[in-house]
Parts: structure tokens; sequence; C-alpha cells
């Protein structure tokens, strides 16, 4: 019997937004996924999303959502060293379709213009391929990656780890390999990526965009 996938979408503001709107007047939601493993297209699955509103230049740090996500499989021995996230603490986890939607709802809520994450396709991968799993398909999802802006603006950099970005750049650390650790640290990383971007002469939305278009993540 064929199924058609239904489509959904996160709302986001990117298209409403005037591309000469200052950088400091938009909003952003930076996330992070953890996983059971890399292979988020195939066997692996979501365990945890962690997320964090910006504001004008600023990370809100009392405005995040955190959940852990049911991966109705045994995670390995190496995540749960990795990420310190065990079989009983995602026992009674939601699901991945219910948590991604409370995901969406906490986006909405905060109208970003975009979501922000760092090696972000990965993210971007583990949603859709969740989704996939349902029958849905993921449309109308912008996001921006920090390592496409720290392209931008020091295109010398060799490929480097969250950690290192942001101990290069100055900006705060939180416990690494966690959703909403990350979130955070890729939140502050993003924030000065932004400073340095307007030091450059840059400043609104539309310069951001055509800064990234090359790399700029849509579907």
């Amino acid at each position: 019997m064929f199924f058609r996938k239904k489509n959904i979408s996160c709302a986001l503001k990117y298209e409403k937004i005037p591309l000469s709107t200052p950088i400091e007047h938009l909003n952003f939601i930076v996330f992070d996924t953890e996983t059971t493993g890399f292979q988020v297209a195939n066997i692996d699955r979501i365990i945890e999303i962690g997320a964090v509103s910006v504001k004008g230049l600023e990370v809100c740090e009392l405005d995040t959502f955190q959940t852990y996500v049911n991966p109705r499989r045994n995670i390995p021995q190496e995540t749960i060293g990795l990420t310190s996230i065990s079989d009983d603490q995602v026992e009674g986890a939601p699901l991945a379709l219910e948590a991604m939607m409370s995901f969406f709802d906490f986006v909405e809520s905060r109208e970003p213009v975009c979501l922000v994450g760092h090696y972000v396709s990965f993210d971007v991968l583990a949603l859709k391929s969740e989704f996939s799993r349902e029958k849905i398909v993921l449309k109308k999802f912008l996001t921006i990656d920090t390592l496409d802006l720290i392209g931008f603006i020091a295109p010398s950099y060799d490929m480097r780890d969250l950690e290192r970005y942001a101990m290069d750049f100055g900006t705060r650390i939180y416990n690494r390999h966690s959703g909403l650790g990350d979130a955070l640290t890729t939140a502050y990383l993003f924030i000065e990526l932004l400073c340095q971007f307007k030091k450059r002469g840059y400043s609104t939305w539309g310069e951001l965009l055509n800064a990234t278009q090359s790399q700029i993540r849509s579907l």
C-alpha cells in the first residue's frame, strides 16, 4: 500500500523579514542535538534536543529548551561515556516526534528569523531522518552554521571542534556533548561572530545572508 508523506515546517520568519533589518533587531534560536551515534540517516536516533534564544545580540540564558528523547533502542556505551546520557534517563522521555514538535512549539513562540547551529547539517539530518520515519517531510527550514560564518570572517581557520573555536574566540564553554550545553556554547560563539561581522562593516540581515548564501541551509 502506498502512503503519501505529509509535509511539516517550522515557524521561522526569514521570508517576512526585510533584508535591511539590522542584525541586532533579529531573533535567533541556537540548537543542538545529541544522538546515539553518527549514522542518523540509518540506525542512530536523537536522544536529546537543546536550544536557547538569542535576542538583540544577547544570549537569553533563562529562555532555553531541553528534552531527552527516547530512541527506542539501547544507547551504546561509547555514547553514554561521551554524553553522560544513559538508557535510564531516556526511558521515560518523549519519543522523537513528540519531542521535535515540542521544540518547534518553543521556536514558534520566539519568532526567530532562522535557526543556528555548529555543524548544523548533522542536526538537520537527524531531525529530517526522525520525521521521515514518521512519513513526514520537513520543509521551509532555514539554518545558519557558525562554521560558515567563521569561514567568512576568518577563512584561514582550519576545521576545529566547537570547544576549540570557543576558546579561540574567547567565548563561554558549557557542558560538552550535552544538547543544551553545546547550544549555549554555540550561542555565545555566534554572538561573538556577529560582533566581528559588524566590526567588518556589515550590519543587516541581507548582508548576513549574502555572507553565507553559498553554504546556507534551506529546505
